[in-house]
């Protein structure tokens, strides 16, 4: 396929840089009293996604849909639904799609409809979440579980912590949900501090059962386990494993009736809709955890159904080719105006980043384009108070995503008119700022003399401008949530395509891996290392001479 850059309307779209740079967000909402209404696109009833604060225009918006049909995109979103072989470095497919498709849907992959294997899994998860929430499941001595801790890393740790947090006001079933991942001790003592070994189960999430950080803080907390019980068999009770490798699990201790599958075809960062969301269903029941299923396949269907100039995540994937390819504009700053989704911009930060984060095509060769953003992000109202001055004033271009909720689950009114009064009000500062003039008013309002206006001033005035997106749900429930994450998964996935690269692998990941296991050898031997680089040499004889 032709690259990006290389497309005529990608070339036309770069004869428009000029002319849409040159015409400020002020301007363009005062020659376009219907500029909202144009920009503003619904999914469903619960969803509003307004761009008409991007600097972009009905023929940039035109012009974009149809690169996206040169580059195939449609045929593209239909192969996401069924035989598809995306990660072609691995020689799988990406069918994560079919993990939220409803009993007796249709996903065809090497020839058998995988969907009734994902609802038999569904089945098993459900019957185990329903024994452990009637408290027919016990720990040693008989203790009822009131607390599950995950035991994962990466997709296997994001996802799920960022929804049992998110979903928080729905947590009601007595079960208490933490998760572990990383290597540092302190996260797993500081977890085990708060836990009776006898009410606790654990969760273990690993596809090869090998991950180094997951089953390093999983024997650990065996040994924990076993400390204080004292009987081997007790493990049976206290430890599940979410895996596709039995040998492993079952030498580990695991009954392998309680080790959960998922598929070859489920990648990490897409996996918490699998059985990598058991902690999840335990901590919210299972019935939410298919409301978060539901969101997320009527967020499909809309992907799949829906014209791209109204298919709300092809039109954030395409305002990001504009934002980044066109404008210069790298980085991508997400700012939830919800206390409990503050995990959620670490979660796309993985989501994106490790999917997009390529600097070769689908035929392995060097891209000659920008591919993934930096994201980053925090929630609202403290990033205000934190970086905030750098998006309004900085002399970097910084694209917002504000994400917002009509109503608040807990009772405190003015809070949440002041949290959604903030949000709106930073979009509002970003696009049209405050000019020379109006501080100038401001200033001599105050009592200032000429002097001081003229000294203060510059430091005072906000150019505006800079663009955003602002998401606003009715509330932030499991649906919504469903729907909110499928949308940025597919915003990625159409993103991948049009850069054509590969979304689905992570190789880059892996030579730290590699490098890791041999400096732990090497931290194992108190005599001197000379076999690396002179810095790596000089830190481990510092680290050796200070153990």
């Amino acid at each position: 396929m032709t690259s990006l850059v290389q497309q005529p309307r990608f070339v036309a779209l770069q004869e428009f840089k000029q002319r849409e740079q040159a015409m400020s967000l002020s301007q363009r909402f005062a020659e376009d009293p219907e500029r909202f209404s144009r920009f503003c696109f619904a999914f469903g009833s619960h969803m509003r996604v307004d761009l008409s604060r991007q600097h972009w225009s009905n023929e940039v918006l035109a012009l974009l849909c149809e690169l996206a049909r040169d580059m195939k995109l449609a045929p593209a979103i239909e192969a996401l639904f069924g035989d598809n072989r995306f990660n072609h470095t691995e020689g799988r497919a990406a069918l994560h799609t079919a993990l939220r498709m409803p009993a007796g849907a249709s996903a065809v992959l090497d020839g058998v409809n995988v969907v009734p294997q994902v609802h038999a899994e569904l089945a098993r998860l459900r019957a185990f979440c329903e024994r452990v929430h009637a408290g027919e499941w016990r720990g040693f001595g008989g203790q009822p579980i009131t607390d599950v801790v995950n035991i994962g890393i990466g997709g296997s740790d994001l996802g799920p912590a960022m929804v049992v947090e998110a979903l928080a006001p729905y947590l009601d079933r007595g079960i208490r949900a933490h998760f572990v991942s990383n290597m540092d001790a302190a996260q797993l003592a500081s977890v085990l501090a708060t836990v009776d070994p006898a009410r606790t189960l654990f969760v273990v999430s690993s596809k090869t059962f090998t991950t180094d950080e997951t089953m390093t803080n999983a024997r650990a907390a065996r040994a924990w386990l076993l400390a204080a019980c004292g009987d081997e068999t007790q493990v049976k009770k206290h430890f599940v494993a979410v895996s596709t490798n039995a040998a492993a699990v079952q030498e580990f201790g695991i009954d392998t009736e309680q080790m959960f599958e998922f598929w070859s075809w489920v990648g990490g960062r897409f996996s918490l809709w699998s059985a990598i969301g058991l902690p999840i269903a335990l901590a919210l029941g299972f019935e939410r955890f298919e409301q978060l299923l539901a969101g997320a396949h009527e967020m499909d269907e809309h992907l799949r159904h829906t014209p791209f100039e109204q298919n709300v995540p092809v039109l954030l994937a395409l305002l990001s080719i504009w934002n980044i390819n066109v404008l210069g504009l790298t980085s991508e700053g997400i700012f939830p105006y919800s206390h409990h989704l503050k995990r959620f911009p670490a979660y796309l930060q993985q989501l994106n980043m490790e999917s997009n984060g390529k600097g070769v095509n689908s035929l392995g060769e060097k891209v000659t384009h920008n591919t993934g953003p930096v994201v980053w992000g925090e929630v609202g109202t403290n990033g205000q108070h934190a970086f905030f001055q750098l998006l309004h004033q900085g002399s970097q271009v910084v694209p917002a995503e504000f994400i917002g909720f009509a109503r608040s689950t807990y009772d405190y009114p003015e809070h949440h008119r002041k949290l959604l009064g903030n949000m709106l009000a930073q979009a509002q500062a970003l696009a049209f700022g405050k000019n020379r003039t109006q501080v100038e008013a401001e200033l001599a309002a105050e009592g200032l003399n000429t002097e001081a206006i003229a000294r203060l001033a510059p430091s005072k005035v906000m150019d505006g401008n800079r663009p955003s997106t602002t998401m606003l749900c009715d509330e932030l429930n499991p649906h919504n949530l469903g729907a909110l994450i499928a949308l940025y998964e597919h915003k990625t996935f159409v993103q991948g395509v049009l850069w054509n690269i590969n979304s689905f692998d992570q190789w880059g990941v892996e030579l730290g891996k590699k490098l890791a296991a041999r400096l732990i050898t090497d931290l194992a031997d108190d005599g001197v290392t000379t076999r690396h680089d002179s810095a790596t040499n000089g830190l481990l004889a510092q680290i050796k001479a200070w153990k």
